[in-house]
């Protein structure tokens, strides 16, 4: 296909997806799920494991192989314009008062299915059919417990968002153990990818770049970015002019974390939790915010749903595998942080909040699923059953969180002081 035909075929697309999407999401809602829920669903209906099962030849004319690299790019900014917006809404002063709590449930979030996940691999690597022909024990067995310890963050964060918890101790808590998680969880991708390349140094730039990412940003970063928000209130265009520049400073951003092997995600969120408060963030945060959840960060669903398939769970062997996956998936990451929390002194229903929280894996499982696949560390089988556990638990996180965290006054939300 040209340059051209591919334009062409995006809005084609993009027009698609923005329907299915919303009326996914439309039914979700009704059944107390989400928005992002329905729009997660959404991607794998449009994929190979219902349109493409039922017309494949309809479905692969609707998303050629080459038009996935615009979907991929379009995915990317949308992702990396949300997490923004979910860093300008990050409370540092929550997680200040509560530094201990949301270490130790960090850590027990990524310990525990950690080890549960390497169990399973070396339990699995024994059985065939599950990881690559020339994967050894030692690239398989941290990749399944990087699997098993990774958090959906940016779902996490929107579900956070959206339920209007951004505010709050538990959403604060949550967010913060999330973002630690995950950038744990793929410190050892970059391990597990160094030992097939044998080159030591993407584990090295991966987790000394993002330490040292960090430490400026919040350092040196901190004089520019004050800068620029003081400039922003002089009027109106020196407002759009400063604007510009943080959209710079977002992509280079972006870009970093990418190039040390970290993801996109992590780049943009830091970027806009570094940002100091005040008129020009909130005027920030109300422009970017609703043309991105209503227009591009659907595009980041739809990618992923395009790699996934269930056809290929088709025996109950499989079927048990999966569901000890599931078991080990939920008491390892919910069951560990609500006793870390509870632990470091949280109550009841904050300890349960962050838990329910905590166990969605959602996109960000998909994504270090589809690097396995990629790679060859894990077959389709397995991906497929790996995929089915962070549906299941992404699906489980709302209803969980309606049932266990409720304020003392009976609403569902209450505002940290």
């Amino acid at each position: 296909m040209t340059t051209f035909e591919l334009s062409v075929r995006f809005f084609l697309q993009l027009a698609a997806v923005l329907v299915v999407c919303r009326l996914v999401s439309m039914a979700a809602v009704r059944l107390g799920q989400p928005p992002v829920v329905g729009e997660m669903i959404a991607g794998v209906l449009l994929g190979p494991s219902l349109f493409g099962y039922f017309c494949p030849h309809v479905q692969q004319a609707f998303f050629p192989a080459a038009s996935r690299p615009i979907l991929f790019s379009g995915a990317q900014l949308g992702l990396a314009l949300y997490m923004f917006t979910v860093g300008l809404d990050f409370r540092m002063d929550l997680i200040r008062t509560r530094l201990k709590s949301a270490i130790a449930i960090s850590a027990s979030g990524i310990l525990v299915p950690f080890v549960l996940g390497c169990g399973l691999a070396w339990y699995l690597l024994g059985r065939g059919g599950f990881f690559g022909a020339d994967v050894t024990a030692i690239q398989a067995v941290p990749f399944m417990g990087a699997a098993m310890a990774i958090t959906a963050f940016p779902m996490l964060a929107r579900i956070i968002f959206e339920r209007g918890l951004t505010g709050t101790t538990v959403g604060a808590l949550a967010l913060a153990a999330g973002a630690i998680d995950d950038a744990a969880a793929w410190g050892v991708l970059a391990l597990v990818l160094a030992s097939f390349g044998r080159d030591p140094w993407i584990a090295v730039v991966a987790v000394g770049g993002s330490a040292l990412f960090v430490s400026v940003l919040f350092t040196v970063g901190q004089p520019l970015l004050r800068a620029i928000s003081r400039y922003a209130e002089r009027g109106e265009a020196a407002e759009r002019v400063a604007m510009g520049w943080v959209m710079v400073l977002l992509m280079l951003a972006a870009w970093y974390t990418d190039t040390i092997r970290l993801y996109a995600v992590f780049g943009a969120f830091f970027l806009g939790a570094a940002m100091p408060r005040g008129p020009f963030v909130t005027k920030l945060h109300g422009l970017i915010e609703p043309l991105t959840t209503a227009l591009l960060l659907p595009l980041f669903f739809i990618y992923s749903g395009l790699n996934t398939r269930f056809d290929l769970v088709n025996d109950p062997r499989l079927w048990l595998v999966a569901l000890a996956v599931l078991a080990a998936a939920v008491v390892g990451k919910a069951g560990a942080c609500y006793a870390a929390a509870r632990a470091c002194g949280e109550t009841h229903r904050e300890a349960m909040g962050v838990g329910s929280l905590m166990n969605a894996r959602g996109l960000m499982e998909l994504i270090i699923l589809n690097i396995g696949l990629e790679r060859g560390i894990i077959t389709p089988t397995l991906f497929s059953i790996l995929v089915f556990m962070a549906i299941v638990t992404t699906l489980m996180a709302t209803p969980m969180f309606n049932r266990f965290y409720r304020a003392n006054d009976g609403t569902r939300f209450k505002a940290a002081a």
